[in-house]
């Protein structure tokens, strides 16, 4: 009987233990979805902005292709477009209708082609360099991009990107802190255990490698439960707010880096706790355990 209900204590004391990491996972599993939500946000908000190439009227229809074509082959792009006179002096006249390009009798808007530079570009010094490189073909007039919307820009970014770490790293500070206490409590529960084994003459790797490979198990339910609250929240989301599906929430890489993140932080936080917590109680003396 007594050895049932020690059994039942352990088994009780374990799934206390499982909760709480659950529930911390879950919290920083959240925090990771919006982390990695939001670096995909920064980096279409990136592409977004436009570098207009601007062609001389006397450029040739092959020689503007051949352009285009080795724009689209660069690192740095991400797409183009070509915009005739035509469809420049219509997006004109759709802006504002009350103004018509070819009253005069003849277009005075130049062609263009339009550049979405990749994420990793969108910054003032590559900029700089890909006009200055533009600039030497004889078929580009001039190229133009929104040197303050840039800036301003990526200064905000890395305003936003400052705020969302240091949070983050609280969190991760105040998390670490309950599983330790919650795993340290779960240790002291079998303190004369510990200390029985060490006094029948068990080494340390001996004592601690079942504890370790428990709180690694605790750590992988955990996990798991975990990220099934976070799924199961997701798609809760999506059944009831259509824009959160229009954001990418589907991507399968998002739910398999969210994944591995969460299963590595539990495996990683439980076993780091395990460890200390049982380094404590292997090293106290036998007439110190009660207190």
């Amino acid at each position: 009987m007594a050895s049932k209900a020690i059994g039942n204590k352990f088994r009780s004391t374990s799934l206390i233990t499982i909760v709480s990491i659950s529930l911390v996972l879950f919290i920083l599993g959240l925090l990771a979805l919006l982390i990695i939500d939001a670096q995909k946000i920064a980096r279409d908000v990136k592409e977004n902005a436009d570098v207009e190439v601007f062609l001389n009227s006397n450029a040739k229809d092959a020689d503007v292709a051949k352009l285009q074509k080795m724009l689209d082959a660069s690192d740095y792009v991400k797409s183009t477009a070509y915009i005739s006179k035509d469809s420049a002096a219509k997006q004109l006249q759709a802006v504002d209708t009350g103004v018509d390009v070819t009253l005069a009798g003849y277009n005075p808007l130049p062609a263009s082609i339009d550049i979405h530079v990749k994420a990793d570009y969108a910054n003032i010094d590559s900029l700089s360099k890909i006009e200055k490189e533009l600039s030497h073909y004889p078929e580009v007039k001039e190229v133009v991009y929104q040197k303050a919307f840039i800036k301003m820009m990526n200064e905000n970014l890395k305003k936003i990107s400052l705020v969302m770490l240091g949070f983050s790293l609280l969190l991760l500070l105040v998390s670490l802190t309950l599983i330790n206490n919650t795993i340290r409590l779960t240790i002291y529960s079998k303190r004369f255990l510990i200390k029985t084994m060490q006094l029948v003459g068990a080494k340390q790797g001996f004592i601690r490698k079942p504890f370790l490979w428990k709180g690694v198990r605790n750590g992988v339910i955990a996990a798991v439960i975990a990220l099934l609250m976070i799924f199961g929240l997701i798609r809760i989301a999506q059944s009831r707010l259509v824009e959160i599906q229009e954001q990418g929430l589907n991507d399968m890489n998002t739910y398999l880096i969210l994944s591995g993140v969460v299963v590595v932080l539990g495996i990683f936080i439980s076993w780091v706790s395990t460890y200390f917590a049982l380094r404590r109680y292997l090293r106290v003396a036998a007439d110190e355990l009660h207190f």
